[in-house]
């Protein structure tokens, strides 16, 4: 009726919806006995099931349905899948089942990747996708999603893609152009061996242990009655802002993995705040390990930590954000969940990361989150399939072998740095703690301009000299690669075509990946 009223439409308003005797007011996905819910024969199924992220599914739904579901589908769905995808398997079996011809459906546009997009591969494996808009601006009552609509089934026409006609439609909703070379299907791509455990999610809170810098200031001159200071479990905190904007100055009560309450609560004042706000939000929580080690982060990440221990920094990017960007973290601060952390400590990788190359691969292969519709990163599908230059994730000095694209990288940090804190606006305090990064304060009469400098704000403008600084360093890794021909101009989908080649040739040299086992405590 929207779309109708939008283009000029009529419509039969007395009434809008005429009885409709066929409508059943029942469960679509399970039947109340646990059996699988039976839909009615019919030659096209169209419909806007529900949105309801994966995460926020138990909490809607209760924990009890959403198991049954889980397992009557297990096979079939994935079980980080969305809800709505269930409604796009449930219209494939009718079709394979000869119960119907058709099937428009709508969903967020996250149905593009990750999980959700496991159930498009398999409707491309076992029919086709024959029309699709893959990312829609969808608004109702005033909230705003993106969706994409996707019809697949029996063929009969030729593909459309966004009302353009192309060879094929693609399970994360791209296609082969009809002038287009083929292989540029980045749902072939695989994960690569050689990348596994250098990419990390950070650490996951699961209660208030954050506070703010002026209130850690204070504890770090407490005494402990056991003679070990405060700092041994306070430390700087970053998330996702504090890379694409400005420094909060938030620090964060850490007791590590595995210290035990009776060893905890030696160090007394951080301990008494997670006595007070935390262990109450983590009593009736779901899982045993939040309830019992209350005073522990809910996933503090050991594996990350031991990643980045050796080194004095790492490389950080937000999980979401408008432009794809990484920044140096020292090893000290500790990295949020809404971080993805790449445990290397080298020029070399910082630089490939930062190349036209890894973006356009990450663009390719991430899912899209929020209103502002903003690229998710992760580390299992943009980072672990990214085919790097030859041996520069496990050569010991790549910065030496790689040193153009050393050089350009460190350049490019140096040039955002002086713009972010420019040593005329700043002054630098040594931290109350020893060795911990000086903090970065605005001179006096400079701090609202200094507000405004902030890495999102500086690729929004985009300036010359950041242009052809990435422009420098882009024609550094492109002959790394061996790509002679490369020039600015290179075409997106030729730069896309030939990083999916070399996934592929390598993945055919490579271990499958194992499948990380799911642990009620974090090892």
């Amino acid at each position: 009726i929207q779309w109708m009223l939008n283009h000029g439409f009529s419509l039969l308003k007395n009434p809008i919806l005429r009885p409709l005797e066929t409508i059943e007011q029942r469960d679509a996905l399970i039947n109340p006995d646990g059996t699988e819910a039976e839909w009615p024969q019919a030659d096209v199924i169209i419909g806007n099931p529900p949105f309801l992220g994966d995460r926020k599914m138990i909490g809607e739904l209760g924990e009890e349905y959403v198991i049954r579901i889980r397992g009557l589908y297990k096979g079939r769905v994935p079980g980080g899948a969305d809800l709505v995808t269930y409604w796009f398997e449930k219209a494939l079996a009718q079709i394979e089942a000869t119960k119907a011809k058709r099937a428009g459906l709508v969903a967020t546009n996250s149905i593009r990747g990750g999980a959700n997009r496991k159930v498009l591969d398999r409707i491309g494996e076992i029919r086709q996708i024959f029309n699709a808009w893959s990312d829609e601006p969808w608004i109702n009552d005033g909230a705003a999603v993106r969706v994409s609509l996707v019809c697949f089934g029996n063929m009969g026409t030729p593909p459309i893609l966004d009302g353009q006609p192309v060879t094929a439609i693609h399970a994360d909703l791209t296609a082969q152009t009809l002038n287009s070379s083929p292989g540029g299907d980045l749902t072939q791509a695989k994960r690569l061996a050689e990348n596994a455990k250098i990419s990390f999610i950070g650490t996951q809170k699961n209660g208030p242990f954050d506070i703010s810098g002026e209130l850690a200031r204070q504890w770090l001159k407490l005494p402990n009655p056991h003679g070990k200071p405060n700092s041994d479990v306070l430390c700087p905190w970053s998330n996702g802002m504090d890379v694409t904007r400005r420094p909060s100055d938030t620090w964060i009560i850490d007791f590590g993995c595995y210290m035990s309450a009776m060893e905890a609560e030696l160090y007394e004042a951080p301990f008494f705040h997670v006595i007070e706000h935390v262990k109450p939000t983590r009593l009736n929580l779901r899982r045993q390990f939040h309830r019992t080690r209350w005073w522990l982060h809910g996933d503090p990440r050991p594996a990350l930590r031991r990643a980045v221990a050796d080194n004095h920094r790492y490389i950080a990017t937000s999980a979401v954000s408008k432009h794809r960007l990484f920044a140096w973290v020292d090893t000290r601060i500790l990295a949020d969940h809404a971080l993805i952390v790449i445990a290397r400590s080298d020029n070399t990788t910082f630089g490939v990361l930062h190349s036209r190359f890894h973006e356009l691969w990450s663009l390719g292969l991430c899912t899209w989150l929020g209103k502002g519709n903003d690229p998710r990163y992760t580390p299992t599908t943009t980072f672990e399939t990214f085919p790097f230059p030859e041996n520069i994730l496990h050569d010991p000095a790549p910065d030496t072998r790689y040193s153009a694209i050393a050089t350009a990288a460190r350049r490019l940090n140096e040039l955002r740095e002086n713009w972010l804190n420019p040593p005329e606006w700043v002054e630098r305090v040594p931290e109350v703690v020893p060795g911990y990064p000086d903090r970065i304060l605005p001179k006096s009469g400079f701090e609202a301009e200094l507000k405004k400098r902030t890495l999102t704000n500086l690729y929004n403008q985009r300036p010359a000299w950041l242009d052809n600084a990435h422009k420098t360093l882009d024609r550094a890794v492109a002959s790394a690669y061996g790509w002679t021909d490369y020039t600015d101009a290179m075409p997106d989908e030729e730069i896309l075509r030939r990083l999916l080649a070399l996934n592929l040739a390598r993945a055919g040299q490579s271990p499958p990946i194992a499948k990380k086992p799911s642990q009620e405590c974090p090892s």
